[in-house]
């Protein structure tokens, strides 16, 4: 009898009922192992799940729009060795039919290319509004939409759920912060101000324009990611305090010692970029300063000082950024760095990191350098307090040797940082004697070792 196999969902971390967003195989197929079988969407990223064994798929026990957690079975397959017989005599079954609606809304393209539009104006769904602690409405929402909604301060009783039975979707909680920043209650008996970090504020409403009328347009929807870390980054900004230090490394002789170092790491497969040093040279200022390995906890009123250094570094992804993390990056060398840099860029672009891989981070790094820019604002990834932005390293004439007629202009390689920190808990001056700090080790790297 033929061997048949359960393939399941492997580790997830802390995610629960994690969305089925799209379906890779069907009955009949034959996949290699290592193949993807679905795709899921967290509240971080994108994921394709692959395949443990080789195979013929039997029977698939998961459908577009179902929650799976660890351990939940995706489908069965025919084991490799005795699949050929069957693949022979039995054709291919039609795909589980998916309903239009269902369909639709769960089909974004890929690879569309960011474009500005309007945010359209959300229409209120009139609804009787009960208080979360009424005895008779308690908000039917799963585990990972109210940790959302906890996220951006959102009252789910205030929510109206469009799913099956009232069940709250996560897009519900967005239309209701976008209703709200809006200005437009969603009813007026549970209108209130919008809330971010517990300051009220008003927003007037964005105008309304048909931009066909001025000229021919195309309408391309956000991927997923994009929607879903929008909210975040909005909340981000709004309800942290945020202000931008700039300064400039000379790394002339760091990228000189980058360039000679490249034929070793190139021939064990993989590249030594300047990224690597950058993530080193983090953690030697993240132990100097510690406030920025930090993050405030709920009440405000205590910083919780990390005693490990885990760096996130975002990844440019078709789908949009995601910040895999780097963990104990003060126990690793540069080379250590640069290739598990390699392998988790893949991964990313791959769309095969696991949750776990974008967790528990306590300094982000955003490089742009290898695109262009002199400089930029990036935007805080709470619960953390400072993020470093790295712009395109440029030549230019510096004042070396000396001071007043002693020295002289020389040519030096430079590069442009963007540190972005939260005022609650850092001011100015912190944030200064930092990208000093970072300067000077990367200026001379071998401080990094000290």
């Amino acid at each position: 009898m033929a061997a048949v196999i359960e393939i399941k969902v492997p580790d997830l971390g802390d995610f629960k009922d994690v969305e089925v967003i799209e379906v890779l195989v069907k009955p009949g197929d034959k996949v290699d192992k290592e193949a993807s079988l679905i795709s899921l969407e967290s509240d971080k990223a994108t994921m394709e799940i692959p395949s443990s064994d080789a195979g013929v798929v039997k029977e698939l026990k998961v459908k577009l729009g179902d929650k799976v957690n660890t351990g939940s079975v995706i489908l069965t397959l025919e084991a490799a060795a005795a699949a050929e017989a069957v693949a022979s005599q039995a054709p291919a079954s039609p795909a589980p039919a998916v309903p239009k609606e269902e369909a639709r809304a769960d089909t974004v393209s890929q690879e569309s290319p960011r474009e500005i539009l309007p945010i359209p104006k959300p229409t209120p769904v009139p609804f009787e509004y009960q208080p979360v602690d009424s005895p008779t409405h308690k908000p039917h929402a799963s585990p990972s939409v109210r940790r959302f909604a906890r996220e951006l301060g959102v009252d789910l009783g205030r929510v109206q759920g469009s799913g099956p039975k009232g069940r709250i979707q996560q897009e519900d909680v967005q239309t209701f912060v976008k209703t709200s920043l809006a200005g437009t209650s969603v009813s007026a008996a549970a209108a209130k101000p919008a809330v971010a970090g517990g300051v009220p504020f008003n927003l007037p409403e964005l105008p309304q324009i048909d931009f066909s009328k001025f000229g021919p347009v195309e309408i391309r929807p956000l991927s997923r990611i994009k929607k879903l870390s929008g909210a975040n980054l909005h909340r981000n900004w709004i309800a942290i305090p945020h202000v931008t230090q700039f300064d400039e490394a000379d790394i002339t002789e760091l990228e000189a010692f980058r360039k000679s170092s490249s034929a070793e790491t190139e021939k064990q497969g993989f590249k030594l970029t300047l990224l690597a040093f950058l993530v080193k040279a983090c953690v030697t200022a993240l132990r100097a300063h510690p406030d920025f390995n930090a993050s405030l906890d709920r009440s405000g009123e205590n910083l919780v000082l990390k005693k490990y250094f885990h760096i996130g570094v975002a990844v440019d992804t078709p789908e949009g950024l995601v910040v895999p993390v780097i963990r104990d990056a003060d126990r690793k060398g540069v080379f250590d760095l640069a290739r598990e840099l390699a392998e988790l860029s893949k991964l990313a672009r791959d769309k095969k990191l696991k949750s776990v891989d974008m967790q528990g981070g306590c300094f982000s790094i955003s490089s742009l350098g290898g695109i262009g820019g002199t400089a930029f604002t990036p935007i805080i990834n709470a619960p953390e307090v400072a993020i470093l932005g790295v712009s395109r390293s440029h030549m230019r004439p510096v004042w070396v040797n000396g001071k007043g007629d002693a020295g002289e202009f020389a040519p030096r390689l430079m590069l442009p940082l963007s540190l972005s920190y939260d005022h609650r808990v850092i001011d100015g001056a912190a944030a200064a004697r930092f990208t000093s700090y970072l300067v000077s080790v990367l200026s001379d790297i071998r401080r990094s070792l000290l």
